[in-house]
């Protein structure tokens, strides 16, 4: 069955003008359509490898947080919650409650570390 339909419509790759016979047609020709698929296939790659560095960034940030929290005696709300692994507004509760003691430093909560572990013992 043939198509009687004639749409102008221009290459997603190359830019040229051409008639298309079908509605989903993209690329003017073969090989305009095998070089999309290599270039679609290789920002995929550069994309994949990209979001490798980012997260092997994202652990090694995280991995040097948690060595300068774990050397600390006093600790920040946020650091806090970081060490126990739990959310800021826990500990914050927690210091509201009086499970745990803090030092306020004009709009900031210090707390001790050993506070922290008396928690657990």
């Amino acid at each position: 069955m043939s198509s009687n339909l004639f749409i102008p419509k221009t290459c997603k790759h190359c830019g040229k003008a051409f008639t298309a016979r079908t509605t989903v047609t993209n690329y003017c020709g073969d090989t305009c359509a095998k070089k999309a698929y290599k270039a679609r296939k290789r920002n995929e790659k550069i994309q994949t490898t990209l979001d490798n560095a980012v997260q092997q960034s994202k652990e090694i940030i995280n991995h040097y947080n948690s060595d300068a929290i774990n050397n600390k005696d006093f600790l920040s709300v946020t650091e806090a919650s970081q060490l126990i692994g739990v959310s800021r507004w826990t500990i914050q509760r927690m210091i509201q409650q009086g499970r745990l003691k803090a030092v306020t430093f004009g709009r900031k909560h210090i707390v001790a570390r050993w506070q922290i572990e008396n928690l657990f013992n």
